[in-house]
């Protein structure tokens, strides 16, 4: 009998993810149809998406309340579309602040199921309980996740992170340093500024300066920009323009499209914003700092909500600094470039780093993760049925 999801995510990142969970749900039952709100990687893992996710990423309340239309929008289509299909189901994937509230609107009328739970254990706690009213069935990604609900009588399922499955680079390092023009032997500082325009506008310079810093003090050091497939090139070309007019800035820069893992894989060193990416360069075992910037509104707003001592997901989860983080007003080039250089010219400590990376890609469970998930969606929805 044909099962009907309607799957909705908000983000690129929930867009991979939720990708990688439609594409073992159909290879577990061929008739399951997935109706989502979503983006490329949800389209080739044959899901129908009848919303695209462009335009909808945030940061901050702000960036919230001038998309206010959009999102309100988006809600009445949402709920328009599962009046028509009648899903067996409901996934929600990330994107907390509006799938919450679907979860709320929905009230119970059909079965809701949460893959990536909210970060709730990072701040705004309240949010817990209405994931106990609303959310029939939690699985999570992280096991401190589990360990968390628990403490307030809610069962996750924990099932290993994701991204185990994915973080491996296409091509190994002599053959990407030959293709865009590297030098193998010489050190190679990757900069990941960020999936959002907003983040690579505020970040990139920071990044690009401390590159300058940096390269004074080793002159033989090559730098790769890597961006996310789908970003305008304009809004990097216009970072290296200011930054150049800034500082004299005389640095050659390669700009690397949709190659995230290969830059990762050829890098010695990596300057990275705050988020995924920061997990992806850990998995790769690479020595990095965090950056990040946002508003000043938006951060006066959001930080005093953080309730944990870091924000970096990798320094998260292995529940000590790994990188160093540089946030907001201490996005400062020279302080950053220091710091670089200073871990960069420790033997002991990147070789003790290598090991804290070992030990936190074991905190992240066994490969496997979207498979196990999607037995979970499946045992669920055929105990409900």
């Amino acid at each position: 009998m044909e099962k009907k999801i309607i799957l909705v995510c908000g983000e690129p990142s929930g867009d991979l993810q939720a990708g990688l969970l439609v594409s073992k749900l159909k290879e577990l039952d061929k008739d399951i149809r997935v109706f989502a709100v979503g983006g490329e990687n949800l389209r080739q893992a044959g899901a129908e998406v009848f919303q695209d996710i462009k335009g909808l990423s945030v940061l901050g309340l702000f960036d919230v309340l001038k998309k206010i239309g959009v999102f309100k929008q988006l809600m009445n289509t949402i709920l328009d579309k599962i009046g028509q299909v009648k899903p067996d189901a409901v996934i929600l994937v990330d994107f907390s602040g509006f799938n919450l509230r679907l979860a709320k609107s929905l009230n119970k009328r059909y079965p809701v199921i949460y893959y990536i739970s909210p970060q709730v254990w990072a701040s705004r706690q309240g949010r817990v309980e209405t994931i106990r009213k609303f959310i029939d069935k939690l699985i999570v990604i992280f096991k401190f996740e589990r360990d968390f609900y628990q403490k307030f009588g809610i069962q996750a399922e924990f099932v290993g992170h994701p991204l185990l499955d994915i973080v491996k680079p296409k091509t190994d390092k002599k053959s990407f340093c030959q293709e865009f023009g590297l030098q193998e032997n010489s050190p190679i500082f990757a900069l990941l500024p960020g999936s959002r325009a907003s983040e690579v506008k505020r970040i990139l310079p920071v990044m690009l300066e401390s590159a300058r810093i940096i390269q004074e003090k080793i002159p033989s050091a090559q730098f790769i920009i890597s961006k996310p497939s789908g970003m305008d090139n304009s809004i990097y070309a216009s970072s290296l323009r200011g930054a150049k007019r800034r500082s004299n800035l005389n640095l050659e820069v390669k700009l690397i499209d949709s190659r995230q893992y290969d830059c990762l894989n050829a890098a010695d060193f990596v300057l990275v914003c705050s988020g995924t990416a920061t997990l992806e360069t850990a998995i790769m075992r690479k020595p990095n700092v965090i950056i990040y910037k946002m508003g000043l509104l938006n951060y006066l707003l959001y930080r005093p909500l953080v309730k944990l001592p870091f924000i970096g997901m990798e320094n998260i989860v292995a529940g000590k600094m790994l990188a160093p983080e540089f946030i907001q007003f201490r996005t400062r080039p020279q302080l950053i470039a220091n710091k670089v250089l200073e871990i960069f010219n420790n033997k002991k400590l990147l070789e003790g780093l290598n090991e804290d990376f070992a030990s936190l890609r074991l905190k992240l469970g066994a490969p496997g993760a979207p498979l196990r998930a999607s037995q979970s969606v499946l045992a669920f929805l055929n105990s409900s049925s």
